[in-house]
């Protein structure tokens, strides 16, 4: 019996793993992009999704927390000047503030129906366990222990690559690829147990950091943006495999129709 509920529940997750809205539900708008008050439109749509990823999306399963957002892992080498040369390892990473996200505009691009999106968080805290190496400026950094970064006021923009497919009679976006940019009003840092226990360099290094927090806001920016890049890719992924692309675009064409019959059949319709 229990090997039998045991199967019920695999082929369940299994199927659910291609499950679709098949209806449009009330906490989206749909827009007609060759309206011309579609980017006002689009905007709002797009905000009251993200205020939905709150309370969570009915039958979504796969996104179990939207805020805070949880990562394994992010490795990042960067290297980019004389002044900056990290290599820094981030785990068990606890991303807060996405559930305040303030959008203030969505546009898409009718050519290729790719994003750009714009938005506010109030508020981004991470926190997790780090391992680094490398050097800011003069200041020779190796330790590993816990961080914690609080940014405020951190205003990004999206850049996002979807490639439309079919399914059940209706058009998918699949996200390839998402790039950000973003900018902030501060950045509150601490990093603990930078010099293996010298509580001093600890202290003074980590004051240093704080008040001149665009220097380290500069010096992390491939760490800050891989991690808010990983974010919103899985999650746009997940959000966009389940709910067809024609609720929030009700003119928007089949794969077919945007790509030619030939490139679909050759990779159009594929996940």
């Amino acid at each position: 019996m229990c090997r039998f509920i045991l199967l019920l529940f695999i082929v369940k997750s299994v199927y659910c793993q291609d499950c679709y809205l098949s209806k449009p539900p009330d906490f989206i708008d749909e827009c007609k992009i060759q309206e011309k008050n579609f980017i006002n439109c689009s905007t709002k749509s797009i905000q009251k999704l993200f205020d939905k990823l709150n309370d969570g999306i009915p039958g979504l399963n796969s996104i179990k927390s939207f805020d805070p957002f949880h990562l394994n892992r992010i490795k990042i080498s960067q290297g980019n000047s004389n002044a900056i040369n990290l290599k820094v390892e981030l785990s068990n990473v606890k991303i807060i503030g996405f559930g305040r996200t303030n959008v203030l505009e969505s546009i898409v691009y009718p050519k290729d129906f790719s994003w750009k999106t714009t938005f506010v968080l109030p508020v981004m805290k991470l926190q997790g366990d780090y391992n680094l190496i490398g050097r800011i400026l003069l200041i020779p950094l190796n330790g590993r222990g816990q961080v914690f970064l609080d940014a405020d006021n951190m205003t990004i923009i999206m850049h996002s690559k979807t490639r439309l497919y079919e399914k059940a009679g209706f058009t998918f976006y699949n996200v390839t690829n998402c790039d950000v940019d973003f900018k902030i009003d501060g950045l509150k840092s601490y990093f603990s147990n930078l010099f293996n226990g010298n509580k001093h360099l600890e202290d003074s290094t980590n004051k240093f950091f704080n008040d001149n927090w665009r220097m380290l806001a500069d010096a992390l920016y491939s760490v800050i943006t891989q991690t808010i890049e990983d974010v919103l890719l899985d999650v746009l992924k997940k959000i966009f495999h389940y709910i067809p692309a024609n609720f929030f675009i009700s003119d928007i064409p089949t794969p077919e129709e945007l790509y030619g019959k030939s490139q679909f059949k050759e990779k159009g319709h594929t996940e």
